[in-house]
C-alpha cells in the first residue's frame, strides 16, 4: 500500500496539504495541538491532538503518539507547517529517518533559514542584496527591531518586529527585545521604504528548482510587518530565480522554500527578507497557478518519477478573507485603503484559503473558530 503523510499543523495551510494529497488518494494524518480546520476536510483520513509542537521534544512526542494511535506508519512522509517543527525535524533527522521520510534538510542547511544572522551573513557573502542589519542600536531611524530567531520573540509579543522612529525609541526598543530574547538575537535593520514585497517559491532538488513561481504579495496580516499573506498574485520576477537558486545551492537545499523579497525604490534591488524552509501560506496558489507543490514533494519522497510542470501562469490571485478582511477594516478606519480601491481587487479572485465547493466544511469550521483564532493566535 501506497504510503501516506503526516501533516504537523491543520490551518489552512496544512489544510492545503491535506487538500492536495488527500484528492489523489494519499491517507493524511493531520497532528496539531490547536483546534484546526483541516480535520474537517473531506480530505483528512485522520486527525490527533496534541498537547504542543513548539519544541523539539514537542514534535517527538507528537510523531511517537502518532504510531502508538494509529499503528504502522513507517514510511510516512512528514510534512512541518510552522519553523519550529522544520527545526525540530532538521535537528533530529538521522533518528527520525528511521521510521518516517523526511523531506526537510540536515540542520547545517536549515540553520541558514532559522537563523536571520546567519541568512544575511550567507547574502553577504554570496552577493545577495539584504537590508543592513546590525547588532547594535546605533542605526538612524526609523529602523525594525526584529529577532534573529522568530519563534524566540514571536510567542511572547504576537509580533514579527517592531518599529522604532527615533533613536530614543530605538534604545527603548532594543532593551525591551532583550527582556525577551538573548541580546545578541536582537538585529536592528534598516527599513525599505514602500509596499512592494515578493517570493521566490519553488521545489529545488539537486541545485535545480523542479517547480518554480514567483509572487507579488499585495496585502499581508497585520498591514506594516505582516505575519501572514492575505492577497497574493502570481508574478512574472525572472530576477529572483538566479539570485535565490545561487543561495539555496551554496547551502545544498532540498525540498519546498519561500524566499520573501522586498523591491528598495532607492536602488531598484529586490532585497532579501526572509528564507522560509517549508511550505508556505498560500502554497495552494501554485495549484491555481499549474504547479501543485506538496504533491510534487510527495512523489519524490516516496520514489515515484516528477511530472513536468510547466511555468508557473501568471496573474492567479489567491485570498484569505478571514484576514484579509478585517485588516482592511482597519486600514480603512485609518485612512490608508480606499473601500472602492480595495473591493476592485475581489473581482475575480481564483483561490480562496480555506474555502471550496468541493470541501466545504473547513469552511464552516474557520467562521466559527474565529473568535478562538483571534484570540489564540491573532488569526
Amino acid at each position: 500500500m501506497m504510503p501516506g503523510a503526516v501533516v504537523l499543523g491543520g490551518d489552512y495551510q496544512g489544510l492545503g496539504i491535506a487538500r492536495s494529497l488527500g484528492r489523489r488518494g494519499v491517507r493524511t494524518l493531520v497532528v496539531d495541538d490547536e483546534r484546526s480546520i483541516a480535520r474537517a476536510s473531506r480530505w483528512t483520513a485522520a486527525s490527533l491532538r496534541v498537547p504542543s509542537l513548539r519544541t523539539d521534544d514537542d514534535v517527538l512526542d507528537a510523531l511517537s503518539l502518532a504510531r502508538a494511535r494509529r499503528g504502522d506508519l513507517t514510511g510516512w512522509v512528514v510534512f512541518p507547517t510552522r519553523d519550529e517543527q522544520v527545526a525540530a525535524l532538521s535537528r533530529h533527522r538521522s533518528l527520525l529517518t528511521r521510521t518516517w521520510r523526511i523531506p526537510t534538510p540536515g540542520w547545517d542547511c536549515v540553520r541558514v533559514a532559522w537563523d536571520k544572522r546567519e541568512t544575511y551573513r550567507m547574502a553577504q557573502k554570496l552577493g545577495v542584496p539584504a537590508p543592513r542589519t546590525s547588532s547594535e542600536p546605533d542605526f538612524t531611524a526609523p529602523v525594525l527591531v526584529k529577532p534573529a530567531i522568530k519563534e524566540h520573540f514571536f510567542y511572547a509579543t504576537g509580533a514579527k518586529a517592531w518599529r522604532a522612529d527615533s533613536p530614543a525609541e530605538l534604545r527603548e526598543r532594543f532593551a525591551a527585545a532583550a527582556a525577551i530574547v538573548p541580546e545578541d538575537e536582537i538585529m536592528v535593520q534598516e527599513m525599505i521604504p514602500g509596499d512592494d514585497q515578493f517570493s521566490y517559491c519553488a521545489f529545488v532538488k539537486d541545485g535545480s528548482a523542479v517547480a518554480s513561481m514567483t509572487v507579488r504579495r499585495a496585502r499581508q496580516h497585520p498591514s506594516d510587518f505582516g505575519r501572514a499573506s492575505t492577497f497574493v498574485r502570481s508574478v512574472p520576477v525572472p530576477a529572483l530565480a538566479e539570485r535565490s537558486l545561487c543561495f539555496l545551492r551554496e547551502i545544498g537545499y532540498y525540498g519546498l522554500v519561500e524566499m520573501e523579497y522586498k523591491l528598495d525604490p532607492r536602488d531598484g534591488e529586490f532585497k532579501l527578507l526572509d528564507v522560509n524552509a517549508r511550505t508556505w501560506g498560500y502554497h495552494t496558489l501554485g495549484a491555481a497557478a499549474g504547479i501543485d507543490f506538496p504533491y510534487l514533494l510527495f512523489r519524490d519522497q516516496i520514489g515515484q518519477p516528477l511530472p513536468a510542470p510547466g511555468p508557473a501562469r501568471a496573474g492567479v490571485s489567491w485570498i484569505r478573507l478571514a484576514t484579509d478582511l478585517p485588516n482592511f477594516l482597519v486600514d480603512l478606519r485609518a485612512g490608508r485603503v480606499r473601500a472602492g480601491d480595495y473591493l476592485r481587487t475581489l473581482r475575480g479572485i481564483d483561490t480562496e484559503a480555506v474555502f471550496s465547493w468541493r470541501d466545504p466544511l473547513p469552511g464552516l469550521y474557520e467562521v466559527a473558530l474565529l473568535p478562538y483564532l483571534a484570540v489564540k493566535r491573532g488569526l
